[in-house]
Protein backbone atom coordinates (compact mmCIF):
# COMPACT_ATOMS: atom_id res chain seq x y z
CA UNK A 1 0.00 0.00 0.00
CA UNK A 2 1.20 3.50 -0.81
CA UNK A 3 1.83 6.43 1.49
CA UNK A 4 0.28 9.83 0.86
CA UNK A 5 3.50 11.32 -0.49
CA UNK A 6 3.97 8.47 -2.96
CA UNK A 7 0.51 9.14 -4.35
CA UNK A 8 1.26 12.87 -4.71
CA UNK A 9 4.57 12.12 -6.43
CA UNK A 10 2.65 9.98 -8.91
CA UNK A 11 0.28 12.87 -9.66
CA UNK A 12 3.25 15.14 -10.38
CA UNK A 13 4.45 12.81 -13.13
CA UNK A 14 1.15 12.86 -15.04
CA UNK A 15 0.60 14.71 -18.29
CA UNK A 16 -0.79 18.24 -17.90
CA UNK A 17 -4.37 18.09 -19.12
CA UNK A 18 -6.04 19.94 -16.22
CA UNK A 19 -7.57 23.36 -16.95
CA UNK A 20 -8.25 25.72 -14.05
CA UNK A 21 -8.87 29.51 -14.09
CA UNK A 22 -8.01 29.62 -17.79
CA UNK A 23 -4.63 27.90 -17.45
CA UNK A 24 -3.18 24.43 -17.59
CA UNK A 25 -2.07 23.48 -14.10
CA UNK A 26 -0.31 20.67 -12.30
CA UNK A 27 -2.32 18.22 -10.24
CA UNK A 28 -0.68 19.43 -7.02
CA UNK A 29 -1.45 23.09 -7.76
CA UNK A 30 -1.91 25.07 -4.53
CA UNK A 31 -5.55 25.77 -5.42
CA UNK A 32 -6.21 22.04 -5.01
CA UNK A 33 -4.50 21.60 -1.64
CA UNK A 34 -7.81 20.69 0.06
CA UNK A 35 -8.51 17.47 -1.87
CA UNK A 36 -4.82 16.52 -1.57
CA UNK A 37 -5.21 16.73 2.21
CA UNK A 38 -8.51 14.85 2.18
CA UNK A 39 -7.57 11.96 -0.09
CA UNK A 40 -4.18 11.87 1.58
CA UNK A 41 -5.94 10.85 4.79
CA UNK A 42 -7.17 7.66 3.09
CA UNK A 43 -3.52 6.62 2.75
CA UNK A 44 -2.50 7.83 6.21
CA UNK A 45 -5.29 6.00 8.06
CA UNK A 46 -4.59 2.76 6.18
CA UNK A 47 -1.08 2.83 7.68
CA UNK A 48 -2.39 3.07 11.26
CA UNK A 49 -2.56 -0.31 13.07
CA UNK A 50 -5.56 0.77 15.14
CA UNK A 51 -7.61 1.30 11.97
CA UNK A 52 -6.35 -1.66 9.93
CA UNK A 53 -9.55 -3.68 10.40
CA UNK A 54 -11.77 -1.14 8.66
CA UNK A 55 -9.22 0.59 6.41
CA UNK A 56 -7.75 -2.51 4.78
CA UNK A 57 -9.00 -5.79 3.32
CA UNK A 58 -7.64 -9.03 1.87
CA UNK A 59 -7.78 -9.04 -1.93
CA UNK A 60 -9.83 -11.90 -3.40
CA UNK A 61 -7.42 -11.84 -6.34
CA UNK A 62 -3.96 -11.82 -4.79
CA UNK A 63 -4.65 -12.75 -1.18
CA UNK A 64 -2.63 -9.72 -0.14
CA UNK A 65 -3.69 -6.94 2.22
CA UNK A 66 -4.87 -3.89 0.30
CA UNK A 67 -6.46 -0.52 0.93
CA UNK A 68 -10.21 -1.10 1.33
CA UNK A 69 -10.87 1.63 -1.24
CA UNK A 70 -9.47 -0.81 -3.84
CA UNK A 71 -11.53 -3.79 -2.66
CA UNK A 72 -14.44 -5.67 -4.25
CA UNK A 73 -16.96 -6.64 -1.57
CA UNK A 74 -16.98 -10.38 -0.93
CA UNK A 75 -19.39 -10.49 2.01
CA UNK A 76 -21.88 -8.57 4.10
CA UNK A 77 -19.01 -7.90 6.50
CA UNK A 78 -17.17 -6.09 3.70
CA UNK A 79 -20.20 -3.85 3.17
CA UNK A 80 -20.39 -3.12 6.90
CA UNK A 81 -16.69 -2.23 7.05
CA UNK A 82 -16.87 0.00 3.99
CA UNK A 83 -19.66 1.94 5.70
CA UNK A 84 -17.67 2.22 8.94
CA UNK A 85 -14.50 3.21 7.07
CA UNK A 86 -16.37 6.01 5.32
CA UNK A 87 -17.83 7.28 8.59
CA UNK A 88 -14.45 7.17 10.35
CA UNK A 89 -12.68 9.14 7.64
CA UNK A 90 -15.46 11.71 7.29
CA UNK A 91 -15.34 12.37 11.03
CA UNK A 92 -11.62 13.11 10.75
CA UNK A 93 -11.46 15.13 7.52
CA UNK A 94 -14.61 17.15 8.15
CA UNK A 95 -16.81 15.73 5.40
CA UNK A 96 -16.59 13.85 2.09
CA UNK A 97 -13.63 11.45 1.82
CA UNK A 98 -13.73 11.89 -1.99
CA UNK A 99 -12.30 8.43 -2.76
CA UNK A 100 -15.47 6.36 -2.50
CA UNK A 101 -16.66 7.00 -6.08
CA UNK A 102 -13.91 4.83 -7.50
CA UNK A 103 -14.69 2.04 -5.03
CA UNK A 104 -18.38 2.14 -5.83
CA UNK A 105 -17.71 2.11 -9.59
CA UNK A 106 -15.34 -0.86 -9.55
CA UNK A 107 -17.81 -2.93 -7.53
CA UNK A 108 -20.59 -2.12 -9.99
CA UNK A 109 -18.39 -2.90 -12.99
CA UNK A 110 -17.38 -6.25 -11.51
CA UNK A 111 -21.04 -7.32 -11.66
CA UNK A 112 -22.10 -5.91 -15.03
CA UNK A 113 -18.99 -7.02 -16.93
CA UNK A 114 -19.43 -10.58 -15.65
CA UNK A 115 -23.10 -10.75 -16.63
CA UNK A 116 -22.45 -9.25 -20.08
CA UNK A 117 -19.84 -11.93 -20.79
CA UNK A 118 -22.27 -14.62 -19.62
CA UNK A 119 -24.98 -13.38 -21.97
CA UNK A 120 -22.46 -13.11 -24.82
CA UNK A 121 -21.50 -16.79 -24.28
CA UNK A 122 -17.75 -16.25 -24.47
CA UNK A 123 -17.73 -13.79 -27.36
CA UNK A 124 -16.42 -11.04 -25.06
CA UNK A 125 -13.92 -10.94 -22.20
CA UNK A 126 -15.02 -7.83 -20.33
CA UNK A 127 -14.76 -9.49 -16.92
CA UNK A 128 -11.24 -10.75 -17.56
CA UNK A 129 -10.30 -7.26 -18.74
CA UNK A 130 -11.68 -5.92 -15.50
CA UNK A 131 -9.86 -8.47 -13.32
CA UNK A 132 -6.52 -7.72 -14.98
CA UNK A 133 -7.12 -4.01 -14.55
CA UNK A 134 -8.26 -4.51 -10.94
CA UNK A 135 -5.17 -6.55 -10.03
CA UNK A 136 -2.92 -3.65 -11.02
CA UNK A 137 -5.28 -1.12 -9.38
CA UNK A 138 -5.04 -3.01 -6.09
CA UNK A 139 -1.31 -3.76 -6.18
CA UNK A 140 -0.43 -0.13 -6.92
CA UNK A 141 -3.02 1.26 -4.47
CA UNK A 142 -4.47 3.61 -7.06
CA UNK A 143 -7.14 6.28 -6.63
CA UNK A 144 -10.16 6.05 -8.90
CA UNK A 145 -12.97 8.45 -9.70
CA UNK A 146 -16.24 7.60 -11.41
CA UNK A 147 -17.34 9.48 -14.53
CA UNK A 148 -21.05 8.75 -14.80
CA UNK A 149 -23.16 11.88 -15.29
CA UNK A 150 -23.54 12.95 -18.91
CA UNK A 151 -24.41 16.52 -19.90
CA UNK A 152 -27.74 15.12 -21.25
CA UNK A 153 -28.71 18.09 -23.46
CA UNK A 154 -32.49 18.23 -23.83
CA UNK A 155 -33.71 16.43 -20.70
CA UNK A 156 -36.97 15.46 -22.41
CA UNK A 157 -35.09 13.35 -24.99
CA UNK A 158 -33.25 10.06 -24.75
CA UNK A 159 -29.60 9.70 -25.85
CA UNK A 160 -30.61 8.51 -29.33
CA UNK A 161 -33.08 11.39 -29.72
CA UNK A 162 -30.67 14.27 -29.06
CA UNK A 163 -29.89 16.70 -31.87
CA UNK A 164 -26.23 16.14 -30.96
CA UNK A 165 -25.56 12.46 -30.15
CA UNK A 166 -22.38 13.41 -28.25
CA UNK A 167 -24.42 14.88 -25.38
CA UNK A 168 -24.25 11.39 -23.89
CA UNK A 169 -20.80 9.82 -24.10
CA UNK A 170 -20.78 7.24 -26.89
CA UNK A 171 -18.70 4.92 -29.02
CA UNK A 172 -18.01 6.49 -32.43
CA UNK A 173 -15.72 3.79 -33.83
CA UNK A 174 -14.72 0.17 -33.20
CA UNK A 175 -11.76 -1.71 -34.65
CA UNK A 176 -9.66 -4.77 -33.84
CA UNK A 177 -7.52 -2.77 -31.37
CA UNK A 178 -10.19 -0.95 -29.41
CA UNK A 179 -12.89 1.71 -29.48
CA UNK A 180 -13.02 5.48 -29.94
CA UNK A 181 -15.29 7.48 -27.63
CA UNK A 182 -16.59 11.03 -27.68
CA UNK A 183 -18.56 13.01 -25.11
CA UNK A 184 -18.38 14.74 -21.77
CA UNK A 185 -19.00 13.66 -18.18
CA UNK A 186 -19.76 16.36 -15.60
CA UNK A 187 -19.73 16.82 -11.79
CA UNK A 188 -16.80 14.38 -11.58
CA UNK A 189 -15.40 14.68 -8.07
CA UNK A 190 -11.59 14.70 -7.64
CA UNK A 191 -10.91 13.78 -11.28
CA UNK A 192 -7.60 15.73 -11.19
CA UNK A 193 -6.48 13.74 -8.14
CA UNK A 194 -7.42 10.33 -9.61
CA UNK A 195 -4.93 7.89 -11.06
CA UNK A 196 -7.73 6.23 -13.03
CA UNK A 197 -11.07 7.45 -14.39
CA UNK A 198 -13.78 4.76 -14.44
CA UNK A 199 -16.53 5.47 -16.97
CA UNK A 200 -20.04 4.03 -16.63
CA UNK A 201 -23.39 4.84 -18.32
CA UNK A 202 -25.70 7.35 -16.70
CA UNK A 203 -29.13 5.81 -17.30
CA UNK A 204 -31.25 2.90 -18.53
CA UNK A 205 -30.85 2.34 -22.27
CA UNK A 206 -32.99 0.97 -25.08
CA UNK A 207 -31.76 -1.98 -27.18
CA UNK A 208 -31.21 0.50 -30.03
CA UNK A 209 -28.93 2.67 -27.86
CA UNK A 210 -25.92 0.36 -27.90
CA UNK A 211 -23.43 3.10 -28.74
CA UNK A 212 -24.05 4.68 -25.34
CA UNK A 213 -23.74 1.40 -23.40
CA UNK A 214 -20.02 1.67 -22.74
CA UNK A 215 -17.76 1.30 -19.72
CA UNK A 216 -13.98 1.52 -19.47
CA UNK A 217 -11.12 2.87 -17.36
CA UNK A 218 -8.24 5.11 -18.41
CA UNK A 219 -5.49 6.99 -16.58
CA UNK A 220 -6.45 10.54 -15.69
CA UNK A 221 -3.92 11.95 -18.16
CA UNK A 222 -5.00 9.76 -21.08
CA UNK A 223 -4.53 11.14 -24.59
CA UNK A 224 -7.79 12.67 -25.83
CA UNK A 225 -9.00 13.51 -22.31
CA UNK A 226 -9.28 17.05 -20.94
CA UNK A 227 -10.29 17.98 -17.38
CA UNK A 228 -11.88 21.41 -16.86
CA UNK A 229 -11.88 21.89 -13.12
CA UNK A 230 -13.61 23.91 -10.42
CA UNK A 231 -11.62 23.84 -7.17
CA UNK A 232 -13.25 24.84 -3.90
CA UNK A 233 -11.37 25.07 -0.62
CA UNK A 234 -12.14 26.25 2.84
CA UNK A 235 -10.88 29.76 3.52
CA UNK A 236 -7.14 29.72 4.25
CA UNK A 237 -6.03 31.08 7.62
CA UNK A 238 -2.87 33.07 8.18
CA UNK A 239 -3.10 33.80 11.89
CA UNK A 240 -5.64 31.29 13.22
CA UNK A 241 -5.15 28.07 11.21
CA UNK A 242 -7.75 25.32 11.18
CA UNK A 243 -7.02 21.86 12.49
CA UNK A 244 -7.68 20.35 9.04
CA UNK A 245 -8.01 22.18 5.70
CA UNK A 246 -10.50 20.42 3.43
CA UNK A 247 -11.48 21.10 -0.16
CA UNK A 248 -12.87 19.50 -3.30
CA UNK A 249 -12.55 19.55 -7.06
CA UNK A 250 -15.27 18.89 -9.61
CA UNK A 251 -14.45 18.43 -13.27
CA UNK A 252 -15.94 18.31 -16.72
CA UNK A 253 -14.15 15.31 -18.20
CA UNK A 254 -14.11 15.75 -21.98
CA UNK A 255 -13.33 12.83 -24.30
CA UNK A 256 -12.23 14.07 -27.72
CA UNK A 257 -12.22 10.95 -29.89
CA UNK A 258 -10.20 9.15 -27.24
CA UNK A 259 -8.94 5.71 -28.23
CA UNK A 260 -9.56 3.01 -25.61
CA UNK A 261 -7.79 -0.37 -26.15
CA UNK A 262 -9.97 -3.45 -25.72
CA UNK A 263 -8.11 -4.55 -22.59
CA UNK A 264 -9.48 -1.45 -20.83
CA UNK A 265 -13.08 -1.91 -22.04
CA UNK A 266 -15.59 -3.48 -19.62
CA UNK A 267 -18.83 -3.04 -21.61
CA UNK A 268 -19.50 -2.05 -25.21
CA UNK A 269 -22.96 -2.28 -26.71
CA UNK A 270 -24.79 -4.36 -24.10
CA UNK A 271 -27.65 -1.92 -23.50
CA UNK A 272 -29.46 -3.88 -20.78
CA UNK A 273 -26.32 -4.32 -18.70
CA UNK A 274 -25.37 -0.69 -19.32
CA UNK A 275 -28.60 0.35 -17.62
CA UNK A 276 -28.02 -2.06 -14.73
CA UNK A 277 -24.46 -0.76 -14.36
CA UNK A 278 -25.76 2.81 -14.11
CA UNK A 279 -28.17 1.81 -11.35
CA UNK A 280 -25.59 -0.32 -9.54
CA UNK A 281 -23.06 2.49 -9.28
CA UNK A 282 -25.76 4.79 -7.89
CA UNK A 283 -26.79 2.07 -5.44
CA UNK A 284 -23.26 1.47 -4.16
CA UNK A 285 -22.68 5.21 -3.88
CA UNK A 286 -25.88 5.75 -1.90
CA UNK A 287 -24.66 3.03 0.42
CA UNK A 288 -21.43 5.01 0.90
CA UNK A 289 -23.59 7.96 1.95
CA UNK A 290 -24.86 5.87 4.85
CA UNK A 291 -21.35 6.19 6.23
CA UNK A 292 -20.44 9.74 5.28
CA UNK A 293 -23.75 11.51 5.93
CA UNK A 294 -24.08 10.29 9.54
CA UNK A 295 -20.55 11.60 10.08
CA UNK A 296 -21.46 14.95 8.52
CA UNK A 297 -24.53 15.12 10.77
CA UNK A 298 -22.32 14.35 13.77
CA UNK A 299 -20.03 17.20 12.82
CA UNK A 300 -23.00 19.52 12.34
CA UNK A 301 -24.52 18.60 15.71
CA UNK A 302 -21.11 19.12 17.35
CA UNK A 303 -20.92 22.56 15.75
CA UNK A 304 -24.48 23.39 16.88
CA UNK A 305 -23.72 22.21 20.42
CA UNK A 306 -20.55 24.33 20.58
CA UNK A 307 -22.38 27.36 19.21
CA UNK A 308 -25.05 26.94 21.88
CA UNK A 309 -22.40 26.56 24.59
CA UNK A 310 -20.40 29.57 23.41
CA UNK A 311 -23.62 31.61 23.26
CA UNK A 312 -24.59 30.41 26.73
CA UNK A 313 -27.85 28.78 25.67
CA UNK A 314 -26.86 25.11 25.73
CA UNK A 315 -29.42 24.29 28.45
CA UNK A 316 -32.40 25.71 26.56
CA UNK A 317 -35.04 23.13 25.69
CA UNK A 318 -35.26 24.12 22.03
CA UNK A 319 -31.53 23.49 21.68
CA UNK A 320 -31.86 19.99 23.10
CA UNK A 321 -34.82 19.33 20.78
CA UNK A 322 -32.83 20.41 17.75
CA UNK A 323 -29.87 18.25 18.73
CA UNK A 324 -32.19 15.29 19.30
CA UNK A 325 -33.58 15.64 15.77
CA UNK A 326 -30.07 15.73 14.32
CA UNK A 327 -29.14 12.60 16.25
CA UNK A 328 -32.26 10.85 14.93
CA UNK A 329 -31.36 11.63 11.31
CA UNK A 330 -27.71 10.64 11.71
CA UNK A 331 -28.35 7.31 13.36
CA UNK A 332 -31.38 6.39 11.25
CA UNK A 333 -29.28 7.04 8.13
CA UNK A 334 -26.53 4.83 9.50
CA UNK A 335 -29.05 2.16 10.54
CA UNK A 336 -30.53 2.10 7.03
CA UNK A 337 -27.05 1.60 5.58
CA UNK A 338 -26.24 -1.09 8.15
CA UNK A 339 -29.45 -2.91 7.27
CA UNK A 340 -28.66 -2.55 3.57
CA UNK A 341 -25.32 -4.24 4.28
CA UNK A 342 -26.89 -6.99 6.37
CA UNK A 343 -29.48 -7.72 3.68
CA UNK A 344 -26.84 -7.50 0.96
CA UNK A 345 -26.35 -10.38 -1.49
CA UNK A 346 -25.07 -11.00 -5.05
CA UNK A 347 -28.44 -10.01 -6.51
CA UNK A 348 -30.25 -7.05 -8.04
CA UNK A 349 -33.87 -6.00 -8.49
CA UNK A 350 -35.15 -6.50 -12.03
CA UNK A 351 -38.56 -5.01 -12.99
CA UNK A 352 -41.13 -7.78 -13.33
CA UNK A 353 -38.77 -10.37 -11.84
CA UNK A 354 -37.91 -9.08 -8.38
CA UNK A 355 -34.51 -9.96 -6.91
CA UNK A 356 -32.36 -12.11 -9.19
CA UNK A 357 -28.74 -13.34 -8.91
CA UNK A 358 -26.31 -10.98 -10.61
CA UNK A 359 -22.53 -10.87 -10.91
CA UNK A 360 -19.63 -13.13 -9.93
CA UNK A 361 -20.46 -13.15 -6.22
CA UNK A 362 -19.78 -9.48 -5.51
CA UNK A 363 -22.01 -8.40 -2.64
CA UNK A 364 -24.58 -5.72 -3.46
CA UNK A 365 -26.35 -3.76 -0.69
CA UNK A 366 -30.13 -3.84 -0.41
CA UNK A 367 -31.62 -1.21 -2.70
CA UNK A 368 -34.61 -0.12 -0.60
CA UNK A 369 -32.56 0.61 2.51
CA UNK A 370 -29.76 2.30 0.55
CA UNK A 371 -32.22 4.69 -1.03
CA UNK A 372 -34.21 5.27 2.17
CA UNK A 373 -31.08 6.20 4.13
CA UNK A 374 -29.66 8.42 1.41
CA UNK A 375 -32.94 10.26 0.80
CA UNK A 376 -33.63 10.81 4.51
CA UNK A 377 -30.20 12.18 5.31
CA UNK A 378 -29.74 14.17 2.09
CA UNK A 379 -33.00 16.07 2.45
CA UNK A 380 -32.15 16.83 6.09
CA UNK A 381 -28.97 18.75 5.32
CA UNK A 382 -30.57 22.14 4.66
CA UNK A 383 -32.57 21.74 7.85
CA UNK A 384 -29.29 21.16 9.68
CA UNK A 385 -27.88 24.34 8.14
CA UNK A 386 -30.99 26.21 9.28
CA UNK A 387 -30.49 24.86 12.80
CA UNK A 388 -26.86 25.96 12.84
CA UNK A 389 -27.80 29.45 11.61
CA UNK A 390 -30.53 29.69 14.23
CA UNK A 391 -28.28 28.77 17.16
CA UNK A 392 -25.20 30.67 15.97
CA UNK A 393 -26.89 33.98 15.24
CA UNK A 394 -25.42 36.57 12.89
CA UNK A 395 -21.81 36.61 14.11
CA UNK A 396 -20.45 34.06 11.60
CA UNK A 397 -21.47 36.34 8.73
CA UNK A 398 -20.17 39.61 10.21
CA UNK A 399 -17.11 38.71 12.31
CA UNK A 400 -14.12 40.97 11.51
CA UNK A 401 -11.33 39.56 9.36
CA UNK A 402 -8.64 37.56 11.11
CA UNK A 403 -6.05 40.21 10.17
CA UNK A 404 -7.94 42.66 12.36
CA UNK A 405 -7.93 40.19 15.24
CA UNK A 406 -4.16 39.88 14.81
CA UNK A 407 -3.67 43.68 14.81
CA UNK A 408 -2.26 44.60 18.27
CA UNK A 409 -3.94 48.02 18.12
CA UNK A 410 -7.44 46.53 18.29
CA UNK A 411 -7.05 42.90 19.42
CA UNK A 412 -7.88 43.79 23.03
CA UNK A 413 -11.00 45.70 22.00
CA UNK A 414 -12.23 42.87 19.79
CA UNK A 415 -11.72 40.35 22.58
CA UNK A 416 -13.49 42.63 25.08
CA UNK A 417 -16.57 43.18 22.94
CA UNK A 418 -16.85 39.70 21.46
CA UNK A 419 -16.93 37.85 24.78
CA UNK A 420 -20.13 35.93 25.45
CA UNK A 421 -19.68 32.88 27.64
CA UNK A 422 -17.14 33.96 30.30
CA UNK A 423 -15.91 30.37 30.52
CA UNK A 424 -14.74 30.35 26.88
CA UNK A 425 -11.63 32.22 25.74
CA UNK A 426 -12.30 34.94 23.13
CA UNK A 427 -9.71 33.33 20.86
CA UNK A 428 -11.64 30.05 20.86
CA UNK A 429 -14.93 31.82 20.30
CA UNK A 430 -13.76 33.63 17.18
CA UNK A 431 -12.22 30.42 15.81
CA UNK A 432 -15.58 28.69 16.14
CA UNK A 433 -17.46 31.52 14.42
CA UNK A 434 -15.01 31.41 11.52
CA UNK A 435 -15.55 27.68 11.26
CA UNK A 436 -19.32 28.21 11.25
CA UNK A 437 -18.82 30.87 8.58
CA UNK A 438 -17.04 28.30 6.42
CA UNK A 439 -20.12 26.09 6.66
CA UNK A 440 -22.81 28.76 6.25
CA UNK A 441 -21.29 31.72 4.42
CA UNK A 442 -18.52 30.51 2.10
CA UNK A 443 -18.26 29.22 -1.45
CA UNK A 444 -17.10 25.90 -0.03
CA UNK A 445 -20.12 25.71 2.25
CA UNK A 446 -22.45 26.39 -0.68
CA UNK A 447 -20.87 23.67 -2.79
CA UNK A 448 -21.14 21.17 0.05
CA UNK A 449 -24.82 22.04 0.61
CA UNK A 450 -25.74 21.30 -3.00
CA UNK A 451 -23.58 18.16 -2.98
CA UNK A 452 -25.35 16.91 0.15
CA UNK A 453 -28.67 16.99 -1.70
CA UNK A 454 -27.61 15.85 -5.19
CA UNK A 455 -24.51 13.70 -4.65
CA UNK A 456 -25.24 10.08 -5.51
CA UNK A 457 -28.46 11.10 -7.22
CA UNK A 458 -31.14 13.67 -6.51
CA UNK A 459 -33.83 12.81 -3.92
CA UNK A 460 -36.41 12.34 -6.67
CA UNK A 461 -34.34 9.50 -8.11
CA UNK A 462 -34.13 7.82 -4.72
CA UNK A 463 -37.90 8.12 -4.29
CA UNK A 464 -38.44 6.62 -7.75
CA UNK A 465 -36.19 3.69 -6.81
CA UNK A 466 -38.00 3.19 -3.51
CA UNK A 467 -41.54 3.31 -4.91
CA UNK A 468 -40.72 1.23 -8.01
CA UNK A 469 -39.18 -1.59 -5.97
CA UNK A 470 -41.34 -1.55 -2.85
CA UNK A 471 -44.32 -3.90 -2.96
CA UNK A 472 -47.18 -1.47 -2.29
CA UNK A 473 -49.82 -3.93 -3.52
CA UNK A 474 -48.86 -6.40 -0.80
CA UNK A 475 -49.48 -3.70 1.81
CA UNK A 476 -52.86 -2.93 0.26
CA UNK A 477 -53.80 -6.59 0.57
CA UNK A 478 -52.87 -6.49 4.29
CA UNK A 479 -55.27 -3.62 4.85
CA UNK A 480 -58.04 -5.24 2.80
CA UNK A 481 -57.84 -8.34 4.99
CA UNK A 482 -57.97 -6.31 8.20
CA UNK A 483 -60.84 -4.13 6.93
CA UNK A 484 -62.84 -7.06 5.58
CA UNK A 485 -62.72 -5.79 2.01
CA UNK A 486 -63.74 -8.24 -0.74
CA UNK A 487 -62.79 -7.11 -4.25
CA UNK A 488 -65.53 -9.34 -5.64
CA UNK A 489 -68.01 -6.68 -4.49
CA UNK A 490 -66.44 -4.03 -6.74
CA UNK A 491 -68.61 -3.13 -9.77
CA UNK A 492 -65.97 -3.97 -12.38
CA UNK A 493 -65.28 -7.38 -10.85
CA UNK A 494 -69.00 -8.15 -10.43
CA UNK A 495 -69.75 -7.14 -14.02
CA UNK A 496 -67.02 -9.41 -15.31
CA UNK A 497 -68.42 -12.31 -13.28
CA UNK A 498 -71.90 -11.92 -14.86
CA UNK A 499 -70.44 -12.12 -18.34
Amino acid sequence: MRAKQQWIEGLRKMRRNVYLHGDKVDRDDESMIGPLNTIGATFDFAQMPEHAEVMTAISHLSGERINRFCHVHQSREDLHKKQDMTRLLCQNVGGCTQRCMGTDALNAISCASYEADKDNKGATQYYQNFLQWLDRFQRQDLVGCCAQTDVKGDRTKRPSQQDDPDLYLRVVEKNKDGIVVRGCKIHITVAPQADEILVVPTRALLPTEKDWAVSFAVPGDWEGVKLVVRATNQRPRQHYPKGFLQGTTEAMVIFEDAFIPWERVFLCGEAQHGGVLALLFALYHRHSYSGCKPAVSELMMGTVALAAEYNGVERERHVRDKLAHMILVAELGYAAGFTASEKGAPQVFMPGQGLVPYGPGTYIPDSIYCNVGRCLSGEAYYHELETLADISGGVPSTIPYEEDWANPEITGLLEKYSRRNPGVAPDNQQRLWRHVGDILCSAYGGVMAVAAVHGGGSPIMEKIAITSQYDINRRKEMVKRLAGIDDARNPAVAKGAKK
